[in-house]
């Protein structure tokens, strides 16, 4: 049996995987998808045709011969997406990571280089499968050189198969010949002319009759229909400069070896830390992972005798540094209560050789643990956690200033991703991907591990990034007095929050019965299918958008209908009385501990502003807007003896505008040097109607300026007007078109 080889066009088919694979990114932003599908593809090849030689040629970022004849060549095409021109660099890198054979040259096209690879080996005696989404390779088709054009539909990749016969039976033309039907027909994708007003239709009957564009030519006044025959005529050199532009060249001059696109073992140690980099989970089974990520499972030891449990902390607090993670057992506890779970034991590491885990059992104690891992920390004074706060959580009170919290790392260096866990700072910092199913206890040795030998990286990082005092003079001692504050909680009068919950019931059931009396009968109100055919179709209300499920009831369009509209305005009412029960009322009541107070979260690691956020509950979006709302602050008191205080930043956000930019017009009016400088050029109406309206629009006392057209901008300053303009544009909209009818 002949022996196979595989020719991969290159930016066809990366550029097909581009479209047909929804975008997809990794922890770094890198747009991955058109990479993840090229690999998709070309595995689904391989293992189908089972070759031993694998080529993929590249389009190089050059005029070609065919640009030197044709200025206009392929000048019809689309810039390529800058989501898909970074991820040509990677692919490349990734095939050259698994051994394959890349082949590119400045003048030459891909095809070019694999037609001429094509008939280099077929002449060796080879069977040749061409892979590209371009059908111009059909005419590479023969006996023994079989096009695969990639297709997906609903999601799944089909592969249209094409010999020379193929070719025949789907065009009508043989593979030599389809080159003379683009010379006619032309190809708007390439920006090859072809002939005035030929199509593909005419084309096809042309060559079926005559094969090829000369004999045409030669019986120019016999074709049909005439506009055919005068185009060949009046326009040869097109139809001659389309062929020559449309062939793909056979024996161009490349350096090509058949030795080196021997295909050997695709799956090395080098393309396995690519994809874990790029984050390729699904595609990591084809490697054998027993020699490659998981060598460091070799260090792992489980610990279950004390006297050797006690040698290992004695060691530890000795070490330069110790990685620590803690470990629950979940194997039986569903994942929204793993914070439930109880204690297991605790993993240490120290160096590369050895990864400790000392399990809860037998003699060795939950609490005798803790102890020993609290004493640890007193005595070594870098010991990295991820998420300090939360272990101490589970052991009480930590010197803070012993710990790094690996977490709190990661995110100053990068505060726009939504996860800063063990396994991330793995994947991103040492190229190591973590398995999501292995058993709790080796993952946290592989988090005790990622600890200990990324804490050195993150170090460097943050110091580079001049955010090491940032980290150990904010972050860190922030990271005590929120587990203070969490542990201390806030006081809740149980009784009023009760009362607030039932003086919203009777609301609710109020507009309840106001509501069913409007609309003529009772009716589901938290329906919206039920709801949008009362409105809009029983009462008739005019304004309605309908949708494939029904009429929509969103906000927006119940808002514009509310002023003319008795029965919208209560629909509305009774939606926000429904909210403050549910998420306030009811929702807080079950966050009240036997302590009479609640203890929430608090995140340091969740805005990308820098900003904390609460959580269990969330006790920083309290509603003020309705005097209902305000009520529910009123159920939290202070302890007896103290006040609530209320500290603020002044105009925090503009007062950074002003200092990056360095515009000096912002700079002064934050510093109250230009503030009233121009109400007094509006008119005293305007001036009161603007203010009166707008007054907490920019939280600030920057307000107006003046430019020459009349136009309010702000300060006169925000990035040279500009931005000022635009704001003030969009907030004062109908006050200026007022403004400017009254002659103001």
């Amino acid at each position: 049996m002949a022996e196979k080889i595989v020719l991969i066009d290159g930016h066809s088919i990366l550029n097909r995987a581009f479209y047909g694979v929804p975008d997809l990114t990794n922890a770094d932003g890198l747009h991955t998808n058109a990479v993840y599908g090229f690999l998709n593809i070309m595995f689904k090849i391989l293992d189908q045709e089972k070759p031993e030689y694998l080529t993929v040629a590249f389009d190089v970022h050059a005029p070609t011969f065919r640009h030197e004849m044709f200025e206009e060549y392929k000048g019809t095409r689309k810039p390529m997406a800058e989501e898909l021109r970074q991820q040509v660099p990677v692919i490349k890198e990734v095939l050259q990571a698994m051994g394959v054979k890349i082949v590119e040259k400045a003048g030459l096209e891909a095809d070019d280089i694999l037609g001429t690879i094509s008939r280099m080996s077929e002449r060796r005696g080879l069977e040749v499968s061409v892979i590209s989404g371009d059908r111009d390779l059909l005419q590479l088709a023969t006996e023994h050189v079989k096009i695969r054009i990639p297709k997906t539909k609903k999601g799944q990749t089909e592969i249209e198969d094409y010999y020379a016969e193929d070719v025949l039976n789907a065009y009508q033309v043989t593979p030599t010949e389809f080159i003379d039907l683009k010379a006619l027909m032309g190809d708007t994708s390439d920006n090859i002319p072809g002939l005035p007003g030929v199509g593909e239709k005419t084309a096809t009957k042309i060559i079926t009759e005559y094969h090829s564009i000369e004999n045409a030519h030669e019986h120019a006044s016999e074709l049909k229909p005439p506009r055919a025959s005068k185009a060949i005529i009046e326009h040869w050199d097109l139809a001659v400069l389309s062929k020559t532009l449309a062939t793909i060249k056979l024996d161009a001059e490349i350096d090509y070896e058949f030795a080196d696109a021997k295909l050997g073992n695709l799956y090395t140690d080098e393309a396995y830390v690519y994809f874990q980099k790029l984050q390729f989970k699904n595609l990591l089974g084809r490697f054998e992972t027993s020699e490659l990520s998981n060598k460091i499972e070799d260090a792992f030891e489980t610990i279950t005798n004390k006297e050797k449990a006690e040698q290992i902390f004695t060691d530890a607090a000795k070490a330069e540094r110790v990685g620590i993670a803690l470990c629950k057992n979940t194997e039986d506890v569903l994942p929204l209560f793993a914070d439930l779970a109880e204690f297991a034991g605790i993993a240490l590491c120290c160096s590369d050789e050895h990864v400790y885990y000392i399990k809860n059992g037998n003699d060795i104690s939950s609490a005798w643990l803790k102890e020993q891992t609290v004493q640890l920390v007193e005595k070594n004074e870098c010991c990295i956690f991820f998420d300090v706060k939360n272990a101490m959580g589970e052991l009480g009170s930590l010197p803070v200033l012993h710990c790094f919290d690996g977490t709190i790392a990661a995110y100053l260096l990068n505060p726009l991703k939504s996860d800063y866990t063990g396994e991330d700072v793995a994947r991103e910092r040492l190229n190591l991907l973590i398995e999501d199913k292995l058993p709790d206890d080796s993952k946290a040795c592989y988090e005790a591990y990622t600890g200990w030998k990324a804490a050195p990286i993150l170090q460097e990082q943050l110091k580079e990034n001049n955010m090491w005092k940032l980290f150990v003079d904010v972050e860190m001692p922030l990271v005590e007095t929120l587990y203070d504050m969490e542990q201390c909680g806030v006081r809740v009068e149980a009784d009023e929050l009760k009362a607030y919950g039932e003086k919203l019931g009777v609301r609710i059931h109020e507009l309840e019965q106001e509501i069913y009396e409007e609309a003529g009968e009772i009716f589901n109100i938290n329906s919206p299918k039920q709801l949008g055919v009362i409105l809009f179709e029983k009462m008739g209300l005019q304004g309605g958008r309908k949708t494939k499920t029904g009429y929509s009831t969103a906000a927006d369009v119940l808002e514009k209908l509310a002023p003319e509209y008795p029965i919208v305005a209560k629909i509305l009412e009774y939606r926000q009385m429904a909210k403050l029960k549910s998420t306030y009322a009811d929702g807080l009541a079950g966050f009240i501990q036997a302590d009479g107070r609640i203890h929430g979260k608090f995140h340091q690691t969740i805005t990308a502003t820098g900003r904390l956020s609460s959580a269990e509950p969330n006790l920083q979006n309290i509603p003020v807007r309705m005097e209902l709302g305000r009520l529910i602050r009123k159920v939290f008191i202070p302890e007896d003896g103290f006040v609530f205080v209320d500290a603020d930043y002044s105009q925090i956000e503009l007062r950074i505008l002003a200092h990056c930019s360095g515009d000096d017009m912002l700079i002064n009016a934050i510093n109250g040097e230009e503030v009233d400088c121009v109400l007094s050029a509006l008119s005293s109406p305007l001036q009161e109607e603007l203010i009166s309206k707008n007054r907490n629009v920019m939280n600030a006392r920057v307000w107006l300026g003046l430019g020459k057209d009349g136009i309010p901008v702000v300060a006169k300053g925000i990035g040279g007007g500009r931005i000022g303009q635009f704001f003030m544009k969009q907030i004062f909209k109908k006050e200026i078109e007022k403004s400017k009818k009254r002659g103001n």
